[in-house]
């Protein structure tokens, strides 16, 4: 019976992994027999998988449509995909299906091995997914499930994370993993530079886990996944500036995204926004939305730009 069960899920995982197979195909990779096979098909028919068969040399077999769905068989690495890829749906990155990926990541978790469980529950435990920006054009950046697989674990139990990093050995405390933009990143304290970074993950090649733990570092302003919007918009900014706005810091922070910048406290009525782009006329964007009164005093390029603004403006209403 052990055999004849072990048979019937291999005989599935088959028919679920091309279209169509040939009798003697199967016969030859099951080692039995035709009438084997054709009593093997028919178990599965009273499971509920619709298998259709065609006669004559050519015929075959291939698994049907059916008006229910029947339990399915993954390999380790398809697991772990779906598993990742409802971990990312789970947290809202696609609208309308949030509540039915908990559902199915939670039933998944349930039934999986316990060491593709111990990897799935990793990934879930340490991932915040962002939603995607309206401008968010990045391209793909695909990164292998071990990978991910590997730098979860380090997130989960604390450990420090060795790793090579375009060219260069990397030795961090790793605290999250932020997938935003179609992009995976790490946040994560750098040993060696002191200071807290953001480290694309399909960049990363992990070596051997460490096993030395490590306390929680307080967070940077804003947590860590503003730390990384912040951080990755600013590599790609052209232009900076400096500006002074007439409001309480946790008013600024609360109308920006957190992308846009860092925001520092003067005092009680006043903030400084820290702010870059492509372009100084995003810059103007930026504060005009703001809806606070603001003091800029350079650059000199954004400062001439919100002068001709501002005439252009009350030109418009006079």
């Amino acid at each position: 019976m052990l055999q004849t069960s072990s048979r019937l899920l291999t005989l599935l995982s088959l028919l679920q992994s091309r279209p169509s197979w040939g009798g003697p195909e199967l016969s030859e990779r099951l080692g039995v027999g035709a009438r084997t096979v054709r009593n093997d098909i028919d178990r599965l028919r009273e499971l509920g998988y619709p298998i259709e068969a065609t006669r004559g040399p050519a015929g075959g077999y291939r698994l049907g449509a059916g008006a229910d769905l029947p339990p399915l068989l993954f390999d380790d690495d398809e697991a772990v995909a779906i598993a990742v890829g409802l971990t990312v749906t789970s947290s809202g990155s696609i609208e309308g299906i949030e509540e039915s990926s908990r559902r199915a990541l939670t039933k998944m978790e349930q039934v999986l091995p316990s060491r593709l469980r111990a990897q799935v529950t990793a990934l879930r435990d340490a991932t915040e997914t962002v939603q995607r920006d309206a401008a968010g054009v990045e391209p793909e950046a695909p990164v292998p499930a071990t990978v991910l697989a590997a730098v979860a674990s380090a997130v989960r139990d604390a450990h420090w994370l060795r790793f090579d990093y375009s060219g260069s050995a990397r030795l961090v405390e790793p605290y999250r993993l932020v997938n935003w933009n179609r992009r995976w990143y790490l946040a994560a304290w750098d040993l060696h530079d002191e200071r807290w970074s953001t480290f694309r993950v399909d960049n990363i090649q992990p070596k051997p886990p460490t096993y030395r733990p490590f306390e929680q570092r307080p967070f940077p302003d804003g947590g860590l996944v503003g730390f990384v919007q912040r951080d990755v918009a600013a590599a790609g900014w052209k232009v900076t500036a400096r500006i002074t706005v007439f409001a309480p810091a946790d008013d600024v922070v609360a109308r920006i995204n957190p992308a846009v910048g860092v925001v520092e406290v003067v005092d009680d009525d006043t903030s400084v926004l820290i702010t870059g782009a492509d372009m100084y006329e995003t810059i103007a964007l930026y504060i005009g939305l703001l809806g606070r009164d603001f003091h800029v005093s350079e650059p000199a390029e954004l400062v001439a730009h919100l002068r001709a603004l501002g005439e252009r403006y009350a030109r418009a209403v006079s």
